[in-house]
């Protein structure tokens, strides 16, 4: 079976989407405007939210994995991507959860403690997801 072939271009929007929300988030508190900051996280989590129901659906409906073609010093390149991109995706479901709890009721300090370093590795899988595309599928 095959995917949706528009199906891999929209995951890389929304993973392009989350990047671009999640930075403006960020600038945001950094300017100390928490109300602008909520709404840019709660939109980067729909986007990835969006992108692992479409990813996941995809997976259980068309079944198996795209392999990568590339060959020489690109095929080492693209799987040690997808070997740091995979496993620090998986972790970021429950910490953005937590980080989520954690802001909607008003414990900021236990908020900033996950964030401090679930950020960096939030934009990390989400770049990483729209070069995985690029390297798969142009």
């Amino acid at each position: 079976m095959e995917q949706h072939p528009g199906l891999p271009t929209v995951n890389a929007f929304l993973n392009a989407l989350s990047t671009v929300l999640l930075t403006a988030g960020w600038m945001s508190i950094r300017f100390k405007n928490r109300g602008r900051h909520k709404k840019f996280m709660i939109a980067a989590m729909v986007s990835s939210t969006l992108f692992l129901t479409l990813y996941v659906l995809n997976r259980i409906l068309m079944g198996g994995f795209t392999h990568y073609q590339g060959q020489g010093i690109w095929r080492p390149v693209y799987f040690t991507i997808l070997g740091t991109h995979t496993p620090l995706a998986m972790i970021i479901l429950p910490f953005s959860i937590m980080a989520l709890w954690h802001a909607f009721h008003g414990d900021f300090a236990a908020h900033v403690k996950i964030t401090r370093w679930l950020l960096p590795v939030w934009l990390y899988v989400s770049v990483t997801g729209v070069i995985i595309y690029l390297m798969l599928y142009r």
